[in-house]
């Protein structure tokens, strides 16, 4: 891990799995991280768990909820009135395939919601405070489930016809898209933004249970990806993707990072993007739709 000392990291879902693992190292580099969760007691026992594996770490616990766009629009006012630079932002928290169609607290279907149109909004609402740090960066968190994901211009919501794991796909595949976006921004208007993205292969996180139990009124403990031939790993392996996306030096503008074996794990390499984020004008006309739904927009 490069030396992170000055910096200030915002990391979402930062209470658990891979947010929780990024959190722990880029304090242990130095960075001081505020650490953006939906419950802050989770956030709080996090925090103090860290802090007896990284003694001097410097956390701050703040909360937004992702799946209330009023509540990521507070949490940015919070830091914009602050004033103090963000100098890397990692769209690290998700959820992955609930049962039945759920919405968020603005009525999106809650994958696209929580996923992206959340992450999308803290992003352009945060854009003001990473320009003004010194080589800031976005690192967005996708999964290799975006190779089987195609976006529903005609159905972003899932209205129709829900299926969880399509659903899950489009989100991932809209924070590809998301950051492939931000990169050409940053590129043609001579930002010195770096946007890059990650997926974490095959790692075992509370994320595989946590979805599917959404809604269900008795929990299971049990589902069929705990009983799989793939090969997996722990959240310490699979958290590097994210960690060289959002620090390494050589990261590349717009390059998206996972595990060098089969996609599902090992070390990391520089990913191949799946066929479908390179349509024609694909990622900037889901931007655009996205500033319309999101009420957000690029900085002038």
């Amino acid at each position: 891990m490069p030396d992170q000392s000055g910096r200030r990291i915002v990391v979402t879902g930062a209470n658990s799995g891979t947010g929780k693992e990024a959190t722990a190292r880029l304090a242990a580099a130095g960075a001081r991280v505020v650490m953006a969760v939906r419950t802050p007691a989770k956030g709080e026992a996090a925090r103090a768990e860290i802090l007896a594996r990284v003694p001097s770490a410097r956390l701050e616990v703040r909360r937004v909820d992702l799946a209330d766009l009023g509540s990521v629009r507070a949490f940015a006012r919070e830091l914009l009135e602050q004033g103090e630079p963000v100098h890397t932002l990692v769209n690290n928290a998700g959820v992955m395939a609930p049962p039945s169609r759920m919405t968020t607290a603005d009525g999106f279907e809650l994958q696209f919601g929580s996923n992206f149109l959340g992450p999308f909004v803290l992003t352009n609402l945060l854009l003001p405070l990473l320009l003004r740090a010194d080589s800031p960066r976005v690192a967005t968190m996708s999964s290799g489930t975006a190779n089987f994901g195609r976006i529903h211009f005609d159905d972003l919501q899932f209205a129709g016809r829900y299926r969880p794991n399509l659903s899950y796909a489009q989100s991932k595949l809209a924070n590809l898209l998301m950051a492939r976006h931000l990169a050409a921004v940053a590129t043609e208007r001579g930002w010195d933004l770096l946007s890059t993205s990650a997926h974490p292969g095959y790692t075992r996180t509370n994320l595989q249970r946590s979805g599917p139990n959404l809604g269900r009124a008795r929990q299971r403990t049990l589902f069929r990806g705990d009983f799989t031939l793939l090969p997996s790993q722990g959240v310490t392996q699979g958290t590097e993707p994210l960690l060289f996306a959002a620090a390494d030096p050589a990261a590349e503008q717009g390059a998206y990072y996972g595990p060098r074996h089969l996609g599902l794990v090992g070390p990391t390499i520089k990913a191949g993007l799946p066929r479908s984020t390179r349509g024609v004008d694909l990622a900037a006309s889901l931007w655009s739709v996205a500033e319309r739904l999101g009420g957000a927009s690029l900085p002038g």
